[in-house]
């Protein structure tokens, strides 16, 4: 069934989930003014705003100074940072597990390369593509057996495994069947990169466990997404939104469609929300 197209709930969410890289932002990796008001509009009306997001713990403050200061769910699910940017959870994955897992998928994928998440740091193996990373002075390199030695006191939140020549979806189903049960695993950039967290530990588990100690049940949840390692949360919440540019998997599973990202339409959609919000206070007022 297709999404409907965007338009005001009934009863506005007590809080929206939204992901950054073709949701909030734009193509080009900008957040427009519109977008950042709505944000803060929305916070003011009394909607919680959450940025869930793959992107990783270390780059969460230079975040919250564009985005403004929002609750971040970081590396799919294995961070919460509170609004001024310090950790208030992390889910690791343990060490030993992490090993195994690097090995696992080594084993049955030839040609693999890895890269490591940490709480502030980051790791890869030599053959490890830059352009993932970009400028970043990265002081951990060799082997991710190597970066995840038991007693290094850096339990890892995130692995991402690389291949040069296999197409993301056959390297994605084949790096799923290799980790097996011993993490959850996804892909996010459209770009060869799978990534892999801790078992059960999905941007859902963790919004999920997050708001309901706020009180906020996910049915009073409202969460925005465009690609795949998105699904869990859209699968989670009360509305879930696919962007009008979403992966075909992600416009299948939503109940409605936002406008794309360069078309703000997250920003559309909570200026929706707040418009009935402020309509209801007057009214009871």
């Amino acid at each position: 069934m297709a999404p409907t197209p965007a338009a005001p709930l009934v009863t506005p969410p007590k809080l929206v989930a939204t992901d950054l890289d073709g949701t909030l932002f734009r193509s080009d990796g900008t957040l427009s003014r519109r977008t950042r008001a709505a944000l803060a509009s929305a916070e003011g009306a009394g909607i919680r705003v959450v940025l869930v997001t793959g992107r990783p713990p270390r780059g969460v403050p230079d975040l919250l100074e564009r985005v403004g200061p929002h609750t971040v769910i970081a590396a799919n699910g294995a961070a919460v940072h509170s609004p001024d940017g310090t950790v208030a959870h992390t889910f690791p994955l343990p060490a030993a597990e992490a090993t195994r897992l690097v090995e696992h998928v080594r084993a049955a994928i030839p040609g693999v390369s890895f890269a490591v998440e940490f709480d502030g740091a980051f790791g890869h193996e030599p053959a490890y593509p830059a352009w993932s990373f970009g400028d970043e002075a990265v002081e951990l390199i060799g082997t991710a057996e190597e970066i995840l030695a038991p007693g290094s006191g850096r339990p890892p939140l995130k692995i991402l495994a690389h291949h040069p020549e296999l197409p993301l979806d056959a390297f994605y189903e084949r790096a799923r069947h290799a980790a097996g049960p011993d993490a959850e695993t996804t892909h996010s950039t459209g770009l060869s990169l799978v990534e892999f967290s801790a078992p059960g530990v999905t941007k859902a588990t963790t919004l999920v466990t997050w708001s309901g100690r706020l009180g906020i049940g996910a049915h009073e949840i409202a969460a925005f997404g465009d690609m795949p390692n998105d699904l869990p949360l859209l699968g989670a919440v009360g509305s879930s939104y696919a962007m009008a540019n979403a992966h075909p998997d992600v416009l299948a599973a939503a109940r409605h469609r936002a406008p794309s990202n360069d078309e703000d339409g997250v920003a559309q959609v909570l200026e929706g929300f707040v418009d009935t919000v402020t309509r209801r206070a007057s009214l009871s007022g």
